[in-house]
């Protein structure tokens, strides 16, 4: 079998923003976009997607009428080479909810759920590309043995363009920026 029958021919191209917006969203579903490149994300485990249904649940009701939160669409951090990602939640200005793509102008709030095949990514890679496009807020989720999911938060520094940390929360998160909320992980 070749590549070539395993996969698509433009997911060995670089895809540009016209071609990707051209795209259904079934063909949009499971990847990300990397510098042009299309990047396959694995199907989540259903303790991943719990937590952020979880998460985004608690956080829409806390955000008030201003602001979503939603899970699995994309968020549009750069035209040229065109990235792409897809944070398991996000919170974003209520506004914008028709706004076609979603920009990191409009997003307050990205948080990723680490799972197997992922740390690198979400830890250091993601990290960087929301902080360099400017989201104020990033939230990473480690899965601990233990069950207790472990809720690390950051903050940008918009000096900088990088994310300095906030506190550690291991099964309750209670914060009050970006707005105060408070929600119990528990054991998932």
């Amino acid at each position: 079998m070749t590549a070539e029958m395993a996969a698509p021919a433009w997911m060995h191209e670089q895809i540009t923003a016209e071609q990707y917006d051209s795209w259904t969203e079934e063909q949009c579903a499971g990847i990300e976009i990397v510098d042009g490149m299309v990047v396959l994300s694995p199907s989540a485990s259903k303790r991943h997607n719990r937590l952020a249904r979880i998460l985004a649940n608690a956080l829409e009701a806390a955000a008030g009428p201003d602001w979503n939160a939603d899970t699995d669409f994309d968020v549009r951090l750069q035209d040229v080479p065109l990235t792409n990602r897809r944070p398991d939640v996000v919170v974003y200005r209520a506004d914008t909810i028709d706004v076609t793509p979603t920009r990191p102008e409009h997003v307050l709030l990205a948080v990723e759920v680490v799972s197997p095949g992922s740390e690198t990514t979400d830890r250091v890679v993601k990290t960087d590309q929301y902080a360099n496009s400017g989201i104020a807020f990033y939230w990473r989720v480690e899965q601990a043995a233990t069950g207790v999911p472990l809720v690390y938060t950051y903050v940008l520094d918009p000096a900088t363009r990088a994310y300095r940390n906030g506190d550690v929360f291991t099964g309750v998160v209670k914060v009050s920026a970006p707005f105060p909320v408070e929600v119990d992980l528990g054991r998932i």
